[in-house]
């Protein structure tokens, strides 16, 4: 499902002449505030339901260069839930389909009253459950990447 579409800004192009590495954080954070409003929690429905969600993990990888002036879009893909968690997978591509960055993060429900983790409002549950959602069988080939050197024996 597509979050956000949005043009690399100069201001994001590094000395390399290419995305900086911390822009690609930006762009995948952007999509979390979509996929809040996605699921009724945009500045009303924050306020509203007194609830709003935190990033807990976040692991980016980065796959090719963004250019200034270029379209990236992302996608999302739900990996698994339950009342009041969400590990989604969402992918950066330029226009053409082609993959720039992936970005695998554990997204946490929190009570705005108390700062504290708490199930989801129902409205914004049953939301939830209308994101495509992938088996786990058919999860992305990079989700679920563990970080580490190769072991050489």
């Amino acid at each position: 499902m597509t979050l956000l579409k949005i043009d690399v800004a100069p201001e994001w192009v590094d000395y390399n002449g290419h995305m900086n590495d911390a822009e690609y954080a930006r762009v995948f954070s952007l999509g979390v505030d979509a996929l809040m409003a996605t699921i009724g929690l945009d500045d009303a429905g924050r306020t509203q339901h007194g609830y709003t969600i935190y990033t807990l993990e976040t692991h980016l990888c980065y796959r090719r260069e963004a250019h200034q002036g270029q379209t990236l879009v992302v996608d999302v893909t739900v990996l698994a839930r339950d009342q009041k968690r969400l590990h989604v997978f969402m992918q950066m591509c330029d226009s053409q389909g082609e993959v720039l960055a992936t970005s695998e993060q554990m997204l946490m429900g929190i009570d705005t009253q108390t700062g504290r983790p708490a199930p989801f409002p129902d409205v914004v549950a049953n939301l939830i459950e209308t994101l495509p959602c992938a088996v786990e069988s058919d999860w992305p080939e990079s989700a679920g990447r563990r970080i580490g050197l190769p072991k050489r024996y």
